[in-house]
């Protein structure tokens, strides 16, 4: 339907068209058969059956369903449509969207830490690193012990500390959480989704921090208790283990003391 306010007219809005697409895109077995049709380039209905470990109908049913999206070909093997690939672009999109609005809401329910604290961690292990760095570029120290091939450039110093920095930071935090800096600060490193962190997430976190730390603390900067880019990406944050317990908001309070009340006016009623 068209619509017109103020003599502008607005772009067509067809609302059961949108809806019906929303419907169908809603199942997760049918974006899955979305995404399996588009990584594999045609599938068959047997490959689909097997992968998705579903029944006949059920599959018949949800590919007639897609069937907008979807078109066979000679052989009788499924692809995706210009639609179909739209489609999954779309699910894609809203599936990134929700995974950072999901990682957002979990991270604030964890103590943050400050960004001072962080700042003092940082260049605590960054000093460390750059001190293990300054001994390899001191002429008479290397050369004297391992010969001429372990002396250090002083030109490469920055570099060689850089690359420390990742090595040890990824290795410490991958193992406990902590790298020295954090744990003199009290400060660790958890994964939003509340597994253990491992040396994959460690990796990834850290190699924002120790090559690309302008760009990693740009969206921190631009607003407050906002995960850096590389910590978001990972799915992993920093929290101060030395914080006290964020207070329970007084609604949650109350209604705790309601529904306590409302369970012994039951049982009270019952006996």
């Amino acid at each position: 339907m068209f619509s017109e306010e103020g003599g502008t007219n607005k772009i067509p809005v067809y609302d059961d068209s949108v809806s019906k697409i929303l419907s169908i895109l809603s199942h997760p077995l049918r974006r899955d058969i979305l995404a399996l049709i588009h990584d594999k380039g045609e599938c068959s209905f047997t490959d689909l059956l097997n992968v998705l470990e579903t029944d006949t109908g059920k599959l018949s049913f949800h590919l007639r369903t897609l069937s907008a999206f979807t078109e066979q070909t000679a052989t009788g093997k499924y692809k995706l449509s210009r639609t179909g690939e739209r489609a999954l672009r779309v699910i894609r999109d809203v599936e990134l969207w929700a995974e950072g609005s999901d990682v957002r809401r979990k991270a604030g329910q964890l103590p943050y830490a400050s960004f001072n604290k962080r700042s003092l961690a940082f260049l605590f292990d960054a000093g460390l690193m750059l001190s293990v760095t300054l001994l390899f570029s001191i002429p008479e120290l290397f050369p004297l012990l391992l010969g001429n091939a372990f002396a250090l450039n002083l030109g490469a110093v920055p570099f060689v500390t850089l690359g420390l920095l990742f090595v040890y930071s990824t290795l410490l935090e991958g193992f406990n959480g902590q790298t020295l800096g954090k744990r003199i600060v009290g400060l660790k490193v958890v994964r939003i989704d509340g597994k253990k962190l491992d040396y994959e997430h460690s990796a990834v976190r850290n190699f924002g921090k120790s090559f690309l730390l302008p760009f990693d603390m740009a969206i921190e900067l631009r607003e407050k208790n906002v995960l850096r880019y590389f910590d978001k990406f990972a799915g992993t944050t920093v929290i101060d283990l030395r914080a006290l317990p964020k207070p329970v908001p007084v609604q949650v309070k109350n209604a705790v003391k309601e529904a306590q009340e409302g369970r012994k006016e039951i049982v009270s009623s019952t006996a």
